[in-house]
């Protein structure tokens, strides 16, 4: 009898030690927040292609504006529950399409291409299941 309850006092002991051990622990201080998506920011973008794409004052100004228009009309499609997904997913495709129509007549050919580039490389790996990855990078 005694075995009994010492085998049954060890398995509460036990299943209160894995219980607290999956309780998360308190965030310290020292803690990072964990990765939080930022409302788009044009002018950040703009700044940011200006570095990279050693782009004139000129181009910066007007490149905002561009970005600023399909931040906005991005948000308004994410935000409209009445499009289907594939309604949605066109709509997106088509305003890609309008603002890259847009940007070439601000950025330079050779621009347009190192942007392209950086885009790539950014979604390199990350194929859909429709779109799978690169096996090879792209020949330059």
């Amino acid at each position: 009898m005694k075995r009994t309850a010492s085998l049954a006092t060890l398995a509460l002991l036990l299943s209160g030690g894995i219980a607290l051990a999956q309780q998360p622990a308190a965030p310290d201080a020292t803690t990072p927040p964990p990765h939080e998506h930022h409302a788009p920011n044009p002018q950040h973008e703009a700044k940011h292609l200006a570095k990279v794409l050693n782009l004139t004052p000129d181009q910066t100004a007007k490149l905002e504006p561009i970005l600023a228009d399909r931040d906005q009309k991005l948000a308004a499609i994410r935000s409209n529950g009445q499009l289907s997904q594939q309604d949605a997913r066109q709509q997106m495709k088509a305003l890609h399409e309008s603002t890259e129509q847009q940007l070439q007549t601000v950025l330079t050919p050779a621009q347009i291409q190192q942007m392209k580039s950086m885009h790539h490389e950014g979604h390199e790996g990350h194929g859909g299941p429709n779109q799978p990855a690169p096996s090879t990078p792209p020949s330059a």
